[in-house]
């Protein structure tokens, strides 16, 4: 029985478990500052409208019956002081059904969150967090050493993650194989950070290598994440060491970090200790599990392996979708991410003006967001691990149509000067005044060159403005 008691990775559970907690701390937090405007009461895509049709909701949710802002915030502000509670340590300190029972509750009401969330929370990493939640509530208490099969199934996770991936960009975009797809990526990613243009700007030959590291590790490393030790940690490390250069390079809300988290599944002790000799070595936390905590742990390990068989088959199946659950409860799905390349940057912009004719005359004022690029003079900013929702939203559209139904709902509270939306981005360029009328450009946007960015200041060049949706007012 001492083989199911992973004696050697209390580091690991510690990072698990602290992580995981610390990345719904801030999806709650996510959800308390942008669910009501988005999808409550009053918002783009109300709930209480989805409740009525009952069948479409995608899972279990405690909102089935009932919702209302008020609720929404209960649920969020009880996730935000449970994941804390475990970012402290507080439930480690008991018996090991204390952790499992938050980490529990933290899945279940952070799932019926998602369930409800409709286009605003259909992103991969809604379901990893939820996944991962619920794989780590296994992992015990600091009474005793963690089990063995949950640090493996975590580490199958990161696989899936990690191959599925791989898999997708193969089967994908040719410009994965012909190694040219970093060429547009750092410049046509979703949401840009300080250093993407930097980033852009690498010679070619350094975007080809970075293709070519990135099907190293996305395709081949993974595998070794069942080795023996030491191989199964260097793998991890260059897992964590390819989620760094995303995470300085990009704005991927929390999907980076708990890559990274979830990659120490498979880093011992003795590893850690022997990069970083000044950490203090822990005592033991005993050398076996007990039969009552044994059994339900082999129960759900079972449970998770079974749920495996859906997965394991999209990974080679000719049509692998991507993100996909294969159940209502969220567990064990795929994973995968830009399989396609954008190639060229096409920018949303929408403007408002309060003259009474909307001609060519009227003076257009741009309404400006947190995180999407406006401005062509503001430097991208650092959100991730935070998420930004409605500016993700923003980057799919010129790849879909505009005419989504929440987008002229958006643009029905810009007319209204609805104080929650507007709360949502950085810049009202009317200070809550309504405007009598607004449109909805596109550009193409590009990282300006260096000598761009000398001669003019700006971060963006943009140009080949149009008119997607004309001169809109309210009836």
């Amino acid at each position: 029985m001492d083989w199911f008691a992973a004696q050697d990775y209390e580091i690991a559970r510690q990072v698990l478990q602290r992580g995981v907690a610390g990345v719904f701390v801030v999806a709650f937090l996510s959800t308390a500052a942008q669910f009501p405007a988005l999808l409550g009461e009053h918002g783009l895509l109300p709930v209480p409208r989805l409740l009525e049709h009952r069948r479409f909701l995608r899972g279990p949710t405690l909102f089935r019956w009932r919702y209302s802002d008020r609720l929404l915030r209960w649920v969020a502000w009880t996730g935000v002081a449970l994941a804390a509670s475990v970012v402290v340590g507080l439930p480690q300190s008991g018996l090991p059904w204390v952790p499992m029972l938050v980490f529990l509750a933290l899945w279940l009401l952070y799932m019926s969150v998602v369930n409800v969330g409709q286009t605003f929370y259909a992103f991969g990493w809604e379901m990893l967090l939820l996944e991962a939640g619920f794989t780590v509530a296994f992992l015990g208490s600091d009474a005793m050493p963690p089990p063995t099969a949950i640090l493996l199934l975590t580490a199958w996770l990161v696989f899936r993650l990690e191959f599925g991936a791989g898999m997708i960009k193969i089967r994908g975009d040719p410009a994965w194989r012909d190694l040219s797809a970093l060429y547009y990526h750092h410049e046509t990613q979703p949401m840009p950070n300080p250093l993407s243009r930097f980033a852009h700007l690498l010679p070619k030959p350094v975007h080809r290598l970075e293709v070519l590291g990135n099907h190293f590790s996305q395709l081949i490393v993974p595998f070794f994440l069942f080795a023996p030790q030491p191989i199964a940690s260097a793998a991890a490390a260059v897992i964590i060491l390819t989620q760094l250069w995303l995470v300085v390079s990009g704005n991927f809300a929390w999907l980076n970090w708990i890559t990274i988290v979830l990659a120490f599944s498979r880093i011992s002790d003795p590893v850690v200790h022997w990069a970083l000799p000044f950490l203090p070595r822990e005592g033991g936390s005993g050398t076996v599990l007990p039969i009552w905590w044994l059994v339900p742990v082999l129960a759900v390990s079972a449970l998770l392996v079974v749920l495996s068989y859906w997965p394991i088959r999209n990974l080679f199946s000719r049509r692998q979708l991507m993100n996909a659950s294969f159940n209502r409860w969220q567990l064990v799905n795929a994973y995968g991410a830009f399989g396609t390349v954008t190639r060229r940057r096409i920018e949303v912009i929408v403007e408002g003006t309060l003259e009474a004719s909307p001609d060519d005359t009227a003076e257009w004022r741009e309404y400006q967001f947190k995180g999407k690029p406006g401005d062509p003079a503001r430097m991208p900013r650092q959100f991730a691990p935070y998420h930004l929702r409605l500016d993700w939203l923003m980057w799919f559209l010129p790849l879909g149509s505009v005419r989504e139904e929440w987008f002229y709902a958006f643009l029905g509270k810009l007319l209204e000067a609805d104080r929650s939306t507007l709360r949502m981005l950085r810049v009202d360029p009317f200070d809550g005044e309504r405007p009598s009328w607004v449109r909805v450009r596109t550009f193409h946007y590009r990282f300006a060159t260096r000598a761009e960015k000398r001669r003019t200041g700006l971060w963006w060049m943009r140009d080949q403005p149009r008119v997607v949706i004309p001169p809109v007012s309210l009836p």
